[in-house]
């Protein structure tokens, strides 16, 4: 078992397969939504049913996080991952070879569980594989394969359907999953193993809550099925309330609540969910405003939303090396700061403005966030116990899927009030939310961050 980092070179080559198990699963997500048309026409689905080829891997995900966490704490972070990654490969080759809507939907969510088992413990394993002095370079360069592979999915999407077909997309991962797989079960580190039961009521009051809640979010925004959303809605409240109950009465909960018990932890994940909700208040409206109101092409538009995540991954390195000696609060509320700069100057537009004067607003909000992300997760990782690391990965992936969901839902509640000045408002808005959580940040500078 590592104590405090594993040394070179394994350290470098244990990251790069954890890197590329990262790279696929977030590949795959933006892949699928590029190439959704063609796969629609090709498997012969209207658009309605296509939708599911994305949702059936975004909902696997989003209710199995917190579960696949918590059997890292008891199994150990490297099982997961390694379980998680075979079967992403797997379920990429049952995508590839699909003829059906049923059969690739099918495919997805099994991918989509495999992700989960890679985003579930990705950053607990870096807490091992770097010593604590160099935690935050470590995360860093998780933010960093984030944001590229972001910038790379449509690109990646238009390059390979151009010589070739949409089965291709998913075929591409099976050579680097098994790649990846080989050097995970040699390199990565042993970690600690809890005693605690897996609690299966848990997993199921889990799975129910965040089900409904996807489905009512989705539902919400669909002006036909407003009545079923709320319900939905409803339904994930009333579920969700008897799980966090339940919660409490576990001596090491699903959802971890004890953590939340920690100054540093909680303020982290409200930095976090405001964050991003006001970065998806900001994707999911920005589109609208470049093609419908401007009349930019969908080639323009993806330009222009690359600066963002392009300075995302110039910064989050840098942001990293500096969490590692600077408080995470004060960059994390400087980074906020900035990113409510930028979300104002986009929200202040002229009607017809320059390509320069949407770009260097873009590269604002790339910086500010950049500098945010790291120092983040790194105060939420360090400020953990080591054997709850699995606990507290999950919710932070956890906490970045639902500000992601609000702020999407949020999109469309602003929308239906407001179709025009729809995007100025979801701007306003999400310059308000970085300012809270610019705030919730600068107060981690008040509490001292826990050495575990």
């Amino acid at each position: 078992m590592s104590v405090d980092g594993i040394p070179q070179p394994q350290r470098t080559w244990a990251h790069v397969a954890v890197a590329i198990g990262i790279a696929m699963a977030v590949l795959d997500g933006a892949i699928a939504n590029v190439a959704l048309p063609t796969m629609a026409v090709e498997l012969q689905a209207g658009p309605s049913a296509s939708i599911w080829i994305v949702n059936a891997y975004q909902l696997a995900v989003t209710v199995s996080l917190l579960p696949l966490s918590s059997l890292g704490d008891k199994w150990g972070y490297k099982t997961v991952f390694c379980a998680g990654l075979a079967l992403f490969t797997v379920a990429s080759l049952a995508c590839s070879m699909s003829h059906s809507l049923g059969e690739l939907t099918v495919a997805r969510a099994a991918q989509g569980f495999g992700a989960a088992g890679i985003m579930s413990v990705n950053n607990a394993l870096i807490r091992f594989i770097y010593p604590h002095r160099l935690l935050g370079r470590g995360v860093s360069y998780n933010a960093l394969i984030v944001a590229v592979s972001a910038v790379m999915g449509p690109t990646v999407a238009a390059v390979i359907l151009s010589w070739s077909s949409w089965p291709w997309l998913f075929m591409v991962n099976v050579p680097l999953g098994a790649i990846a797989l080989f050097a995970s079960t040699r390199l990565l580190p042993r970690t600690h193993r809890s005693d605690h039961p897996f609690d299966i009521r848990s997993a199921i009051l889990n799975a129910v809550t965040f089900g409904l809640l996807l489905f009512g979010i989705d539902a919400v925004a669909d002006s036909g099925s407003r009545s079923i959303g709320a319900l939905e809605l409803l339904g994930a409240v009333i579920v969700g309330m008897v799980f966090i109950r339940r919660q409490r009465s576990l001596a090491a909960p699903m959802l971890p609540l004890d953590l939340l018990r920690i100054p540093v932890f909680s303020l982290s994940m409200v930095t976090s969910i405001c964050s991003f909700t006001a970065q998806s208040l900001a994707y999911v409206s920005l589109p609208f405003l470049f093609q419908t109101v401007m009349g930019h092409s969908q080639a323009s538009t993806g330009a222009l939303m690359t600066a963002w995540p392009l300075l995302v991954a110039v910064v989050s390195p840098i942001a990293g090396r500096l969490s590692d000696r600077h408080s995470a609060g004060l960059l994390g509320g400087i980074g906020l700061a900035i990113l409510a700069l930028g979300l104002s100057a986009l929200a202040a537009l002229p009607a017809a403005p320059a390509l320069p004067d949407i770009v260097w607003r873009m590269a604002v909000c790339g910086l500010g966030f950049g500098l945010f992300q790291a120092p983040n997760n790194r105060a939420i990782f360090a400020s953990a116990p080591r054997d709850r690391s699995g606990g507290a990965n999950g919710l932070q992936a956890t906490a970045r899927l639902v500000g992601q969901m609000f702020g999407s839902a949020l999109v469309a509640a602003i929308f239906n009030v407001a179709p025009v000045e729809g995007t100025t408002i979801a701007l306003i808005v999400g310059a308000a939310l970085a300012l809270a959580a610019a705030l919730a940040s600068t107060l981690r500078t008040l509490a001292p961050e826990p050495r575990m």
